[in-house]
């Protein structure tokens, strides 16, 4: 392969016709079993599906005790029986009454009853406590390992650890309508005719749960977390900047020197400590710098005394007096 190169030249008709191939898959996904539609076929598909699709969608995520949304699953994200969300059924005419709502695998011959994400230990599978890897279980609830001669394993429960501090097996898989998802406070997105697009919502929903700064994830930080002085504990980049961070402040706040006490002295002390002293090489300024890092560790501000909350994962409630979506009427 190395000997040959390709190099493809695509116009402007044919780049069209691309993107409509992509859009086409977008929407179609795995319903066409690998035969394209005709035309015809497709426009009759879009009118029957894409109504339905957009009034009965379903968002599917796997979430913590404390209620956060550590992941959103999306239509290329795999599940435990190593076939991915687009391949389960997630288009219903009627959504189910009974709850879990269940998400069959539609591949041949897979036993899988509903999608059951399953993370990674970076690029490989977590284990069970039975030493096997998550491939190496049945992909029928309750998973048990299929390893010959592994006689004590009842179901796949993993001591791997989630991002936000809990066990992977204090999770719960949840699939759940728009109304349900906006009665506990989490986003639901704009209308999307694609096929199996899960929790997805937005771009940020491409991040876990812990990194993630809107409702469905730890939210975002208060005022009292962005306003606190920066001192030797903070990241490097915001101690290096700390002379044109308290420049912007002043100048948006119109602030004047008119005190002891007054804000501008804020960050005095890390100010005056990021500024080299006069015959000081590098190796002395950094040796200096750490060690005040260490010597304000026991005596340092403590950031859980500051109002943090929000930065917490902890219980999600509704959001009282939200105005509810207009895509999301309720059913008579």
């Amino acid at each position: 392969m190395g000997d040959k190169q390709y190099h493809l030249k695509i116009d402007g008709s044919n780049a069209k016709a691309v993107d409509e191939y992509l859009e086409y898959h977008r929407i179609v996904g795995e319903d066409d079993g690998g035969t394209p539609f005709s035309p015809e076929e497709y426009e009759e598909y879009k009118q029957k599906i894409l109504p339905m699709r957009m009034k009965n969608r379903l968002y599917t995520c796997l979430v913590s005790p404390t209620g956060m949304d550590c992941k959103l699953v999306g239509p290329e994200t795999p599940c435990f029986c190593k076939h991915r969300y687009k391949q389960h059924k997630t288009d219903f005419e009627n959504i189910p009454e009974e709850r879990p709502i269940k998400l069959p695998c539609r591949a041949a011959k897979c036993k899988c009853a509903s999608y059951h994400f399953v993370p990674l230990n970076g690029s490989q599978p977590i284990r069970c406590k039975c030493k096997h890897t998550s491939e190496e279980h049945n992909e029928a609830d309750p998973f048990v390992c299929k390893k010959a001669g592994c006689t004590k394993c009842t179901g796949f429960i993993s001591p791997f650890t989630c991002g936000c501090g809990e066990a992977i097996s204090k999770h719960t898989m949840i699939v759940e309508t728009a109304d349900e998802r906006e009665a506990r406070g989490h986003p639901l997105g704009e209308a999307t005719p694609y096929a199996a697009m899960g929790g997805l919502t937005g771009f940020s929903s491409l991040a876990e749960g812990n990194m993630r700064l809107d409702p469905s994830g730890r939210g975002a930080p208060n005022r009292g977390f962005l306003e606190q002085s920066v001192t030797a504990d903070d990241n490097p980049f915001l101690r290096a900047n700390v002379h044109a961070i308290k420049a912007h402040q002043m100048k948006k706040n119109k602030q004047v020197l008119t005190g002891p006490d007054s804000e501008v002295f804020d960050d005095i002390a890390e100010r005056v400590s990021s500024m080299r002293r006069p015959g000081e090489d590098d190796m002395e300024y950094y040796e200096r710098r750490y060690q005040e890092k260490q010597k304000n560790k026991p005596a340092g501000v403590k950031r859980e005394d500051l109002d943090t909350k929000r930065l917490q994962s902890g219980n999600r409630a509704a959001i009282e007096d939200k105005p509810r979506s207009s895509r999301t009427q309720p059913r008579k």
